[in-house]
């Protein structure tokens, strides 16, 4: 899996920076999809970024949330990010696909990297799952422009309607795609395992529902070690629509907070002022990795191990199982 364990204990090393950048095209690239270019409101060039990378973004609604970059990272002249508008969401792709409008200024911060090709690498094989295209879509327009090493795409959506990208995918990659709807059924997913059955030299990079990507990691199970990749958007839609509130207390300064429903806990302590480490805020850096003192967590990270799980939580995902939560803060 490429995540990162360990914890940066310098806040300002992991939040970033936001700067303004103008919104230039917004339009639909499937159903419930839209992309959205971004260019400097001076038309200078923007940061390089390198393929898989994703950014932060302020959306008109005043919550943050994380997109894949799409775009070739050799296009320095604007940077492209698409959004699946998801109602079972935590409001922050709505908000995209509904109040964004073009010539609007969004703030968003420099591209970081938790999913980078490894560098050795010539080789690739992509598995993606709808929305899930974004960082590998990058990713293989990098490799054909640079002419760095061959790869093999499977995309998994469930039908044409909602598959972001078909055309642009077909025109630029022929024969080195293969796409696979699945109508809704599980019983017609994909079967990927005549692709893992007998490992091969490529490096293997994954993203898409935690359904395809534990699948996945169960038939690459005997791949080498470091081979298989892994880039997650977090917890499934249907466990936000479980969350439930709760109240954290801060064993270091005696303060308590509420965290509703329809917030992070890592949200909460941000509109309380304190500046926590964070940077995938989806469960898969470990930036944002806090001391649990007291109450019973409800892990959604895909980082802790069982033996940490025990006195640590991830606060830009996991929420609380108890009433209430004591934190190292």
């Amino acid at each position: 899996m490429s995540v990162n364990p360990d914890v940066a204990t310098d806040a300002a090393t992991v939040e970033p920076d936001f700067f303004n950048l103008r919104v230039v095209k917004k339009e639909a690239v499937a159903q419930g999809i839209y992309l959205f270019e971004l260019r400097h409101p001076d038309g200078a060039p923007l940061p390089a970024f390198s393929a898989g990378s994703h950014l932060t973004v302020q959306v008109p609604s005043g919550v943050r949330r994380n997109y894949s970059l799409c775009s070739n990272p050799a296009d320095t002249s604007a940077w492209q990010i698409a959004v699946k508008r998801d109602h079972a969401g935590r409001g922050g792709s709505v908000s995209m696909a509904d109040d964004v409008h073009l010539g609007q200024l969004l703030s968003v911060s420099a591209p970081r990297n938790n999913f980078a090709l490894a560098e050795r690498a010539m080789d690739f094989i992509f598995v993606a799952g709808g929305i899930g295209i974004t960082p590998i879509l990058s990713m293989m327009r990098h490799l054909k422009s640079t002419g760095r090493g061959g790869f093999k795409l499977y995309y998994c959506t469930r039908d044409a309607a909602g598959t972001a990208f078909m055309d642009d995918i077909h025109s630029e990659f022929a024969g080195q795609v293969q796409i696979h709807h699945d109508n809704g059924d599980m019983g017609q997913a994909l079967d990927l395992w005549p692709v893992f059955e007998r490992p091969a030299a490529a490096h293997v990079y994954c993203c898409g529902p935690k359904g395809l990507m534990d699948s996945v990691a169960d038939m690459s199970g005997h791949w080498p070690s470091g081979t298989v990749h892994f880039e997650s958007f977090g917890v499934d839609a249907k466990a936000y629509a479980e969350n439930a509130p709760f109240t954290v207390r801060l064993e270091k300064t005696g303060a308590t907070l509420d965290v509703g429903a329809g917030q992070t806990l890592l949200e909460a302590l941000r509109g309380k002022g304190l500046r926590v480490p964070s940077s995938c805020e989806s469960g898969t850096c470990g930036s944002c990795k806090t001391g649990l003192l007291a109450g019973e967590a409800e892990h959604r990270d895909m980082v802790l191990s069982d033996e940490e799980k025990a006195d640590h939580i991830m606060v830009c995902v996991s929420r609380a199982k108890s009433p209430e939560l004591v934190l190292d803060l």
